[in-house]
């Protein structure tokens, strides 16, 4: 077992209400943990817990499920809904992707890609973005915003959702089911900084933000349940401390920033699925963890019902068992386990106060908009419960929410691009003549929405395909910003499209003063596949003959610059040996300000800032590990073995040289470090939490006579439609022996790493200041993404984590001082045996720079 070698996996067998599968004996196991622990309003959730309270007292039995249930795909407006309560005039709640852009909508902007807002490593993009995006969706009456993610967090290179974070699916009657997400960085404290900087701009603009998924889902090959049920989805078994350290780190931020909703993800964790994983919730989120607001289920990885109640699932989505089924797990099933006493009254209550005191926390009762779209129609007038074809009315407004908003998408996209190469020859300034070839640098000419959910390849790539796509309102491709600069700049211009016709090319690059090709990499969602390609990768090369293409050009023009829009890394040390090849950029997926944004970068508008946010390999085999393509055993069984050696650590711990190591980014100017000071502080000593929790309480009195939870009398049922009404009598004297202490009250043991939101409190104790001086030293202006890795000096630590950044802007000539806080979570390591953060005696070292491998400063933490 990799949970504690304390367990045995006769204890899974015990369990098996909770996990959808028993396990063999060589399989890794997940331990029971109950009672779901209770909501208590602590530290920033105070007033919103005690208006909560008193909501969901005066709910009867129905309404509270309604609460906690979508009413099924397509039942109403938007991807998620859940039940009204008709009585209090509360329409319920919608629920809606993502980061991208406002999924199935029009008039929203379609942003840079949240890999790009995590390659800007500028807290204050990252909360602009998510606050922009907040004030689209709640534009369009979203009252909860499906994302930020913090998984995958890149385990693999060629993990199809890496660009977003994780992307969900389900084909069912040929129809694609989406949700939108995104993702930042391979690095858990990147990844947990823009994480926390996301939630709080979307939820300062009143909407709930999901931090999602929880946990592990890593790649698209066998993810989810396959052939109609019958395949269990992979378990991702992960190891205690990797688990702390690595892959729960971002998590852990998101909660401490206040974040109202946890999505579970898709695949088994240790051999159980996520949403009725009892020690993953009940135990990490909501004990050590004290998280305050909701879990939900992403659509439709709800395995059972009252075991996932009793595991600490809160809501379910989309709310049926299957595509507008009507079935449901839980519904009028859930009320039903109320009446028969299987899940106590007291869960119920924990359930819907959770998920009201996220909505009063954020205000969104101070200024709610009706929804003014459909997910389902882009016309104005459609049916309002989709899934049985009733009600014909308006359902689309075509509210524009834009705003000013391009700006903002401009900005991050120019900033999140990063310059990989330049032999002097950037930026461009007014040459006389330029070629730009490239399929990748021109428009779709079936246009940018021409692929359902993006799935294609064809124009410039600014967005990857499935969950992680929207509309574009508009896409400016390169060729055409690029054709305008070259008119304002007198220079001459060709260009051609095809990636094929090297003739065209030869003739097109031939004496032009510079060559500027694109070229990319795409991915997505496995309901999809492009080019051969299910959802992730199959390999690290470009797509439509960009490597040839690239070589070609270089081999015909000696100046030739490289424009990249990939998903990932992908193989470009010949290119970066290649003498004809002079600069090299990495684009990202820029959004629809991407042919702006590049030429912002290529004539020095905006002298690039951006750092790599993973580690370009020189080979496949450089990252140690792979996508499960084919699995050898059923369930297929994820083994994270290279535990807390992700990405750039295991470079390092190797000694293996990339071609650009993470955090890499060059700029138009440079940049020196000196002055490296070290401020040791002595906060109180660390106590471990103690003590009991309170009981748990019940809001309200609700009538357990079960003639209360039928349908009213008259009542329009509508087909597919998810009622908590029950459909036939209660089923009572259960013989289904539940989990010990699943339905327990009574108070509760305090977990020694908890107590607070994120952790310990004292985990953020601020133990050393760090301030070194970074100059400015050419003669332009410049803004520098500062670093601090940090040796933790033990014989099984990294060489090197990450723990601190800053972006300094800095005039010609210009110092400013770059500091970081270090806290006592970052000079920490989980101990396994006694279950928290320790500090281990090991001789730590503090590193400054400008990436992972260019640390000039290093001093000691005494």
């Amino acid at each position: 077992m990799l949970w504690s070698s304390s367990y045995t996996a006769a204890l899974a067998l015990a369990i098996a209400t909770t996990n959808a599968q028993e396990s063999p004996l060589n399989w890794a196991t997940s331990p029971p943990h109950y009672p779901s622990p209770w909501m208590r309003g602590a530290e920033g959730w105070e007033e919103a817990y005690e208006k909560a309270k008193a909501f969901v007292s005066g709910l009867t039995l129905t309404e509270k499920v309604n609460l906690t249930t979508g009413v099924g795909w397509s039942g109403e407006q938007c991807v998620g809904n859940t039940g009204s309560i008709p009585r209090l005039d509360f329409r319920g709640l919608c629920l809606q992707d993502g980061p991208l852009g406002i999924r199935f909508t029009d008039l929203a902007t379609l942003w840079p890609s949240g890999m790009n807002a995590g390659a800007t490593w500028s807290r204050r993009l990252m909360k602009e973005r998510g606050f922009a995006m907040a004030e689209e969706h709640k534009g369009k009456g979203v009252d909860i915003q499906l994302s930020p993610v913090a998984g995958p967090l890149g385990r693999t290179p060629l993990g199809g959702r890496n660009w977003e974070g994780m992307l969900e699916f389900l084909i069912l009657e040929d129809v694609c089911v989406n949700l939108i997400l995104t993702g930042f960085a391979s690095d858990p404290v990147l990844t947990g900084i823009a994480m926390a900087e996301t939630i709080k701009g979307i939820q300062d603009a009143g909407v709930i933000a999901t931090a999602k998924h929880f946990i592990g889902n890593e790649q698209e090959h066998n993810r989810d349940l396959t052939d109609n049920g019958n395949t269990p989805a992979y378990s991702a078994n992960i190891d205690d401390k990797t688990m702390h350290e690595l892959y729960l780190w971002p998590f852990a931020d998101a909660v401490r920033a206040g974040v109202g909703a946890v999505m579970s993800s898709y695949n088994q964790i240790n051999n159980s699925y996520a949403a009725q994983n009892s020690y993953l919730v009940n135990y990490i989120l909501k004990n050590e963890l004290d998280f305050q607001g909701f879990v939900m289920t992403d659509w439709w990885s709800q395995h059972t019902g009252v075991a996932a109640a009793l595991a600490g699932t809160d809501m379910s989505m989309g709310g049926d068992k299957l595509f507008a089924s009507g079935d449901t797990w839980w519904g009028g099933s859930l009320t039903e386990a109320v009446l028969n006493g299987t899940v106590p009254q007291w869960r119920l209550d924990d359930m819907a106060t959770r998920i009201m005191s996220a909505y009063f926390k954020v205000g969104a009762d101070k200024a709610r908009v009706p929804i003014n779209f459909s997910s389902w129609t882009n016309e104005t007038f459609g049916w309002r419960h989709d899934q049985a074809d009733e009600y014909y009315e308006q359902v689309n407004w075509h509210v524009d929410v834009q705003g000013d908003h391009k700006v903002l998408a401009r900005e991050v996209a120019g900033a999140s691009t990063v310059l990989l190469k330049n032999n002097g020859v950037l930026p461009l300034s007014g040459p006389k003549s330029v070629a730009v070839i490239g399929e990748d640098a021109h428009d779709n000419p079936a246009g940018p929405n021409s692929f359902a959910d993006r799935g294609g390849n064809a124009g410039t790539l600014a967005q990857g395909w499935g969950s992680g796509s929207a509309n574009y309102p508009y896409l400016l491709a390169p060729v055409t910003t690029l054709r305008a600069q070259a008119a304002e700049s007198k220079s001459a211009f060709t260009n051609v499209s095809d990636n094929y016709n090297f003739d065209a090319v030869t003739q097109a690059v031939a004496g032009a003063e510079v060559a500027i090709v694109f070229a990319n990499a795409n991915a997505g969602e496995g309901y999809i596949t492009v080019d051969g390609n299910t959802g992730d990768r199959n390999n690290l090369t470009l797509w439509g003959n960009g490597d040839a293409l690239i070589a070609h050009v270089a081999s015909q023009n000696p100046n030739t610059i490289v424009v990249l829009h990939t998903v990932g890394p992908v193989i470009v040390e010949d290119m970066k040996n290649n003498p004809n090849i002079t600069a090299i950029i990495w684009a990202g997926l820029p959004g629809q300000e991407s042919g702006n944004a590049i030429t912002d970068i290529l004539y020095g508008v905006r002298n690039p800032s951006a750092k790599t946010v993973f580690t370009w390999g020189k080979k496949r085999e450089d990252w140690g590990v792979d996508v499960i393509y084919t699995p050898t055993t059923v369930p297929s069984q994820m083994n994270f073995d290279e535990g807390i050696m992700h990405d750039h650590r295991h470079f390092d711990q190797l000694d293996i040289e990339p071609s650009y190591e993470f955090g890499f980014g060059l700029s138009y100017t440079n940049f020196t470090y000196s002055n490296l000071q070290v401020v040791k502080h002595t906060p109180e000593p660390f106590q471990l939490t103690s003590g009991m929790t309170k009981a748990a309480e019940t809001f309200g009195t609700i009538n357990m006579n079960e003639t209360s939870a039928q349908f009213p009398p008259g009542f329009k049922i509508i087909k597919g439609y998810v009622y908590p009404f029950l459909t036939g009598p209660v089923s009572r004297n259960q013989t289904q022996s539940w989990p010990d202490k699943s339905s327990d009250p009574s108070p509760q043991p305090k977990v020694g790493a908890g107590g607070s939101p994120g952790g310990n409190k004292q985990l953020w104790d601020v133990m050393y200041t760090v301030t070194a001086t970074v100059k400015n030293v050419g003669d332009v202006k410049g803004t520098e993404v500062s670093q601090l890795y940090l040796s933790l000096g033990g014989s099984t630590d990294p060489k090197l984590v990450l723990r601190g950044f800053d972006d300094l802007e800095l005039e010609p000539q210009e110092e400013k001082t770059f500091t970081v806080e270090i806290t006592r979570r970052d000079i920490s390591n989980w101990d396994t045996t006694t279950q928290n953060w320790v500090i281990s005696e090991s001789e730590k070292t503090i590193h400054v720079g400008g990436s992972s491998r260019s640390l000039p400063l290093s001093a000691p933490l005494a």
